[in-house]
C-alpha cells in the first residue's frame, strides 16, 4: 500500500502543465490561480441558495446523506450536488469526512455555476477524487483512505481544494460533451466501444448482439465516471500514469500559462498537447475493450444480462 500511496506523489506532482515552464514564475502563478478560485468561492458561493441556482445546489447535495449515512448533520441538506458526493467511494472513510464533503460541494458547485453549458451532472463529482486524493499525499505521511482530513492546517486544506478544482476543471474541459444535453460526448464514445470490440473480439459482440445487450446499458456509466465507480481509488491513479505524458502533463492538470506573457512551450509540446485530449479518450476506450475481453469467457457463457 505505500508503494501505490507513493505512486500517487509521482503521477501528478509536481504540477505539471498547472504551472508555467518558467519556473521563476511557478510560485507566483499557483499563489494565483489558488486566490482565484477562493474569489469565486466568495464570489458565487453564497448564491447557491438562490432560486436560479437551486436546481443545481439540490443535484449535489443529494448524495451526502448516502456518503456518510451516520451523519445526522448533513440529512437536513436535502438538494442536488450532494446526491453524489455520498457515492464519491463510500467505503473509503476518507469521503465519509464532514470537512471532505464541505470541500467537494465548493468545488462542484462553483464548476457547475461556471459552466453553464452542462451544469452539475452526476458523476461529475467522481473525477475530483484522484486529484483530492494526491494533494492530500503532500501532507501527509501515512496511508491516506483513513487519515482525518481535519488535522491539517487550514493552509493546506485550502490549497487541496483550489488545486483540485482546477485539476478537475482541466479534465472536463476535454470532455465537457460528455455531460452537455444528451450527451453526444459519451454518445460518440460508447458507438467507438462497440466498433473496436467487434473489430478485436468478434465473438463477443455477436455474443451481446444475439442476446440484445446494447452497449449503452453497461457501458453509459463507464464514459461518464471514466470507470473511476467500477475500480478502487488506487487503481484509478495507476491509470493515470499508464497514460502519461498526455493525462498527468495536459489534461489532469490545468495549464495556466495563457495570458502570462510570452509561451515559452516548444513546438514539439504545442503538437502533443494539441493532440492530448483525443488522446485520453482513446486511451480510455481501449481500457474498456479491455475489460470485456479480460472477462470474455464469462461473457459468452452468460445467457442472462439482466
Amino acid at each position: 500500500r505505500r508503494q501505490e500511496d507513493a505512486l500517487g506523489r509521482h503521477i501528478l506532482h509536481p504540477r505539471q502543465g498547472y504551472l508555467p515552464a518558467n519556473a521563476e514564475r511557478r510560485e507566483s502563478v499557483l499563489q494565483r490561480k489558488r486566490q482565484e478560485y477562493f474569489g469565486f468561492i466568495q464570489q458565487y458561493y453564497d448564491s447557491r441558495n438562490d432560486e436560479h441556482h437551486q436546481d443545481t445546489y439540490r443535484q449535489i447535495q443529494i448524495d451526502i446523506p448516502r456518503m456518510s449515512p451516520e451523519s445526522l448533520v448533513l440529512q437536513p441538506k436535502v438538494t442536488e450536488i450532494h446526491i453524489d458526493i455520498p457515492r464519491t467511494n463510500p467505503l473509503i472513510p476518507l469521503f465519509q469526512q464532514a470537512s471532505v464533503q464541505e470541500i467537494f460541494e465548493r468545488i462542484l458547485f462553483i464548476w457547475a455555476i461556471r459552466h453553464p453549458a452542462s451544469g452539475y451532472v452526476q458523476g461529475i463529482n467522481d473525477l475530483v477524487t484522484p486529484f483530492f486524493v494526491v494533494y492530500v499525499f503532500e501532507y501527509i505521511e501515512e496511508e491516506v483512505e483513513n487519515f482525518d482530513v481535519s488535522s491539517l492546517q487550514e493552509e493546506a486544506l485550502r490549497n487541496i481544494e483550489a488545486d483540485s478544482f482546477w485539476c478537475m476543471s482541466k479534465l472536463l474541459d476535454g470532455i465537457q460533451d460528455n455531460y452537455t444535453f444528451a450527451q453526444p460526448g459519451i454518445q460518440r464514445k460508447v458507438k467507438a466501444l462497440e466498433e473496436l470490440v467487434s473489430r478485436i473480439d468478434e465473438s463477443v459482440h455477436r455474443h451481446m448482439q444475439q442476446y440484445e445487450v446494447e452497449y449503452l446499458q453497461f457501458a453509459f456509466r463507464w464514459m461518464n465516471n471514466l470507470l473511476m465507480r467500477e475500480l478502487p481509488l488506487r487503481c484509478t491513479i495507476r491509470l493515470a500514469r499508464q497514460s502519461e505524458p498526455g493525462l498527468s502533463q495536459a489534461i489532469w492538470l490545468p495549464d495556466t500559462r495563457g495570458g502570462e506573457g510570452p509561451s515559452i512551450t516548444t513546438e514539439k509540446e504545442k503538437r502533443e498537447r494539441h493532440a492530448e485530449p483525443e488522446g485520453f479518450s482513446h486511451f480510455h476506450l481501449y481500457v474498456c475493450a479491455a475489460f470485456l475481453v479480460r472477462w470474455r469467457k464469462e461473457i459468452l457463457e452468460e445467457r442472462d444480462f439482466q
